[in-house]
């Protein structure tokens, strides 16, 4: 899979983050290094670097649509009746998926967006620190929800690997 080269990203060697920002800006700061991960920032996802780098990311062409509001065309799939529901609606499909989708965010109170960083640290903590001491314990209490129980279980770890785990741990907070 062919990475964007503006995706956020971090660069570890042995513990200690040597490099982050946009792909395309860290795959050239990390060229000199022999054994070095690097995580996305959304996802804690180990990404695979290009040794041939990657070009600097092209500016948004403007086309057709609106690029402003940030729609993004994806097919969804739906029985009938949801379509003539969808149709019914104020605004059409859209607009009503856009609500629903906006509804369902704001009813979750944070439970995705807390599921979803605790798996990215535990993506990059299993990747980087699955033989640092207490590994088992700060899974733990990532996936139990305690956050300063996570950061306690993490003192013997490289300072790096802890302040990054626990920035890809806490849950940003949704877009109203």
């Amino acid at each position: 899979m062919t990475q964007d080269p503006a995706t956020p990203c971090s660069a570890f060697v042995e513990g200690r983050k040597v490099a982050y920002g946009p792909l395309h800006h860290v795959a050239i700061s990390v060229a000199e290094f022999d054994a070095v991960l690097v995580f996305d920032d959304a996802t804690g996802r180990v990404l695979d670097i290009d040794p041939r780098g990657y070009p600097e990311p092209e500016a948004p062409k403007r086309g057709p649509g609106r690029p402003k509001l940030g729609v993004i065309p994806r097919e969804v799939t739906l029985l009938q009746r949801h379509w003539d529901w969808l149709a019914q609606q104020k605004g059409g499909a859209s607009a009503a998926l856009r609500r629903l989708v906006d509804d369902a965010r704001r009813a979750d109170g944070g439970a995705t967006d807390a599921r979803v960083a605790s798996e990215a640290a535990y993506r990059f903590i299993h990747a980087l620190a699955g033989d640092l001491p207490g590994y088992e314990d700060a899974t733990r209490a990532l996936f139990a929800g305690d956050l300063d129980g996570f950061h306690t279980r993490m003192t013997e770890w490289p300072a790096d690997v802890r302040a990054y785990a626990m920035t890809l741990a806490t849950p940003t907070q949704p877009a109203p």
